[in-house]
């Protein structure tokens, strides 16, 4: 990365997708893609006009030029992106009208040989924001001490730090998960959580005036939860809470990696002077478009669409 300041970090892991319209035991050719939680955001950041570094290991297989490629195909800085021997995370998904089949193969991955040596503090200092997710620390113990220490480091050079826990019972267990949640927590700035997976999941807090006080005391700043109970998002900030609906429902065809869109959005709108509730609100439409097409990278809408429909 040169000198020039970037908007937001992230470290993650970029992971192979291979897809199909049919079910896994039927379909003889599956499509070749890119995916992964917060590749999405930074996608997602990316197409909406943010500077965008991504910070990961790739592995040098046969997959390891498409998945550079790719990502500088997408604006997205990948000069922070070391290679290993190790082979690249992949993910298998059909799906139907019926349902959704999706395998993982993340063991002994590329990403999992990540460090603190991944980033220096003056590649930091130069960014605005820094995200990483509960995923990306589970990885393995050096993905965990990489995410720990570039965030108490942003934090003590004044760059805001978010986090999503991302919780899934695929990864990790609710008992992991908080642990992770526990050692990272005084160095975040932004929350983004699930009502239902996260909240209701990991801390047993079902009431969006629970939740938001319970990270407000814990010095997090900006509170985000995703409720499908509300068919909307809640936004905490300064002692106020704003919510949001869900955009345009109806017209909404795959939901996958939607909640990773939905970060993008906020990032890269409050990195540009929205408030956190209007940033809650611009959000919401890029979520929303991307729902409306099938794919959760291929359907994140650039800014000419996202400000069109706000402006409809």
């Amino acid at each position: 990365m040169d000198s020039q300041k970037i908007d937001v970090g992230i470290i993650g892991e970029c992971l192979i997708e291979l897809s199909s319209n049919g079910t896994l035991a039927e379909s003889s050719t599956l499509n070749k893609y890119f995916g992964g939680d917060t590749i999405t955001t930074a996608v997602a950041i990316s197409r909406l006009g943010g500077k965008t570094s991504y910070i990961t290991k790739v592995g040098n297989d046969g997959f390891r030029e498409f998945i550079i490629s790719s990502l500088e195909n997408e604006n997205i800085d990948t000069s922070l992106i070391t290679t290993n021997d190790e082979q690249n995370g992949m993910y298998i998904v059909s799906n139907t009208q019926s349902k959704k089949e999706v395998l993982y193969y993340k063991r002994k991955t590329a990403a999992t040989k990540l460090s603190i040596d991944d980033i220096s503090e003056d590649c930091i200092k130069r960014m605005k924001l820094i995200y990483s997710t509960g995923t990306v620390q589970a990885l393995s113990a050096g993905a965990r001490e990489l995410v720990r220490e570039s965030f108490r480091v942003a934090k003590n050079n004044d760059v805001i730090t978010a986090y999503d826990p991302n919780y899934t019972s695929c990864f990790m267990s609710s008992a992991d998960i908080n642990e992770l949640m526990d050692e990272i927590v005084e160095y975040c700035d932004i929350i983004f959580m699930s009502l239902k997976k996260d909240s209701a999941s990991l801390y047993k807090l079902d009431s969006v005036d629970n939740i938001m006080k319970y990270f407000w005391d814990k010095g997090i700043k900006i509170v985000v939860i995703k409720s499908h109970l509300d068919n909307g998002y809640y936004t905490g900030y300064n002692g106020n809470i704003s919510f949001t609906e869900f955009y345009n429902t109806t017209k909404a065809v795959d939901v996958t990696a939607s909640g990773d869109v939905f970060n993008g959005g906020f990032l890269y709108a409050l990195t540009n002077g929205y408030s956190p509730s209007e940033s809650m609100k611009f959000a919401a439409v890029v979520s929303g478009l991307q729902t409306q097409n099938y794919g959760a990278i291929q359907s994140i809408p650039y800014l000419k669409n996202v400000l069109e429909n706000i402006s409809a």
